[in-house]
């Protein structure tokens, strides 16, 4: 009997906190059905040796479930697992604690783990490969190095941008993963399961409005799984409708794709003030009065995906579905537009 899971360290965030609506084991996730059967195999491999997992990476768009599969890996090969973040290990020295008190076989994971340091970064290197770490004692001539040989654990990295890792880095783990988007049957079914987990009662009409708005991210599906249920708390006797859950959707913003207030206004100062495109990035946040970091990694990704915006050598351009879905008639004899669309 597995036990129950014990977490250390700094956790990724006040959302990955909360885990009430996580699945403990694999066989309760769903989706990314190819890469769990990758790891049913090497978690089963391990425990039959004995020995401890080897280091997996995880790389996909934020929300797809890479804090959850640490969590159900930890549960499925029953060790102790420590939580942290790229952002917060600044040196080598705020590495080493977790690396001298890992116990035999457990798991560190490190989200968004592109942010580590170089120096941090390299630092890794042995205890990945040798299970051992250079301490430094002393100061000057009087220095001398000490090896300090660790118990075997398994590294998992999580990280949004894989290409920002160095290739000595990512030649370390052993199972590399990248989690893709998710189907609307999926994240049907994900709303069905925690709807239950909540309490909540809810109709399947409901589910499917949910997952069709949740822009293919399970993280995205349960956010306004909860903000529903809020709403149908206080307007609906706490029973989940199809017509309470397009209410409360539309009451925040989100409309029938999935976009949410910022990526109308990104969509409709395209259109207006730069006439569809094309339109550098840079001009769009000024006009907008956003980062540019905003936009390129939260709101643009999915316009991309969807087709509504597409990136050309002078700028983005606005496509003329776009413009269908905001109602808006596109301009007559484009030819940025004719290019894209035909």
């Amino acid at each position: 009997m597995p036990r129950d899971p014990i977490l250390k360290g700094d956790s990724v965030d006040d959302e990955d906190r909360s885990v009430a609506l996580r699945p403990s084991r694999m066989d309760d996730m769903v989706g990314q059905a190819e890469t769990i059967a990758r790891l049913k195999i090497a978690i089963d491999a391990a425990v039959q040796r004995g020995d401890s997992l080897g280091h997996v990476l995880f790389d996909g768009p934020p929300g797809l479930g890479k804090t959850t599969f640490a969590l159900c890996m930890h549960n499925e090969l029953s060790v102790e697992v420590e939580l942290t973040t790229g952002a917060v290990l600044k040196a080598p020295r705020d590495l080493v604690p977790y690396l001298t008190n890992a116990s035999e076989r457990s798991i560190l994971f490190i989200d968004e783990i592109h942010r580590l340091p170089k120096a941090v970064e390299e630092y890794l290197y042995t205890a990945m490969e040798d299970f051992r770490i250079d301490i430094i004692l002393g100061d000057g001539v009087n220095a001398r190095t000490h090896n300090l040989w660790l118990k075997p654990f398994t590294l998992i990295g999580a990280t949004t941008r894989a290409g920002m890792l160095s290739g000595p880095l990512r030649d370390r783990f052993q199972i590399r993963e990248t989690l893709g988007f998710y189907t609307d049957a999926d994240l049907s079914e994900i709303a069905k399961r925690n709807a239950k987990k909540i309490g909540v009662e809810m109709d399947a009409g409901a589910a499917d409005e949910i997952a069709k708005r949740s822009r293919s991210t399970p993280r995205i599906a349960n956010n306004h799984l909860l903000w529903v249920r809020d709403f149908a708390q206080s307007k609906a006797n706490g029973v989940i409708s199809l017509q309470v859950a397009q209410d409360a959707l539309e009451m925040m913003e989100v409309d029938e794709r999935g976009l949410g207030k910022v990526h109308r206004e990104y969509l409709l100062t395209l259109i207006r003030v730069f006439a569809g495109g094309p339109a550098g990035i840079e001009s769009i946040a000024h006009t907008m009065n956003a980062s540019v970091d905003t936009l390129v990694d939260e709101v643009e990704p999915f316009l991309l995906r969807i087709g509504f915006v597409v990136r050309t050598p002078r700028g983005r351009v606005a496509r003329s579905e776009t413009y269908r879905h905001l109602n808006l008639d596109p301009p007559p004899d484009d030819d940025q537009l004719r290019l894209f669309d035909q």
